[in-house]
């Protein structure tokens, strides 16, 4: 499986992007496709995924900011970042799931400046 991220940048506190992820295969073939984020000396972490049901689950710091969907004909799972905090400043990475392997796409960048 191959994943292909885009749509990261820089964004004032407060604005907005949208993060595409586009697999290889049909979504509904994944187990789970999700988004994970990587701060400069931080550990990797979730930020939200969706399983092949339509199910989502968030972080915590990203609830009612960040919306995560799924587009089965373009293969493609977006992450919509509302409200962005410099907190949320990172190396986004896009993750597959099937079975027992992770599949890991490229990161991209997000940096939220004040």
């Amino acid at each position: 499986v191959q994943l292909q991220a885009s749509g990261g940048g820089q964004v004032q506190v407060g604005g907005s992007l949208r993060l595409s992820c586009t697999t290889s295969e049909i979504i509904v073939s994944l187990n789970r496709v999700g988004w994970y984020r990587q701060a400069p000396g931080k550990q990797r972490e979730l930020v939200a995924h969706i399983t092949s049901y339509g199910d989502t689950t968030y972080a915590d710091s990203v609830k009612g900011r960040f919306a995560i969907s799924g587009d089965n004909a373009k293969n493609t799972v977006a992450l919509q970042m509302n409200s962005l905090k410099p907190e949320d400043t990172a190396v986004y990475y896009c993750q597959a799931i099937r079975g027992w392997r992770n599949y890991w796409g490229q990161g991209t960048q997000v940096t939220v400046s004040s």
